[in-house]
């Protein structure tokens, strides 16, 4: 069957013509677009486990590059890293269909919990180096200005 493959040359034709390097609104807070990139990184380094969408299962890669490209094409819905899992990593918007995320064991989890369980560990570990919850001035462990 040629499907799997046509779909993985139609993803790279548009890597090759400059879709990949999209600038994503500015509207994004850094803070918020480095989540992102973490959890696009995040799924493209997951080599054992298949994506599935709307029935076809992809690899992480694939996976990736899929949700970049999505991304781009709806980055003004795109405010914050929860937006992105809800509205970009979450559901197929033409048939409604949540993704699955396959794991070697054959064990299937959809989308959105897992990377919501991923999103947590990154703002973890961003506010551990940091001492920064990213929600209020109060929370930075920043020392306080001398008058």
């Amino acid at each position: 069957m040629m499907r799997r493959p046509l779909l993985t040359l139609v993803f790279f034709l548009l890597l090759a013509i400059g879709m990949a390097p999209v600038l994503h609104a500015q509207s994004v807070p850094p803070s918020e677009r480095q989540k992102i990139e973490a959890l696009i990184k995040y799924i493209g380094e997951m080599n054992e486990t298949k994506f599935v969408r709307n029935g076809s299962t992809y690899d992480a890669k694939t996976a990736a590059i899929f949700l970049r490209l999505k991304w781009g094409a709806n980055d003004a819905q795109v405010k914050t890293a929860r937006d992105f899992i809800d509205k970009i990593a979450t559901v197929s918007g033409t048939s409604a269909k949540p993704y699955v995320i396959r794991f070697k064991d054959g064990t299937e989890v959809k989308s959105r919990d897992f990377l919501l369980a991923v999103l947590d560990k990154i703002e973890k570990s961003i506010t551990e180096q940091t001492g920064f919850d990213g929600k209020s001035p109060a929370s930075a462990n920043v020392p306080a200005k001398n008058p």
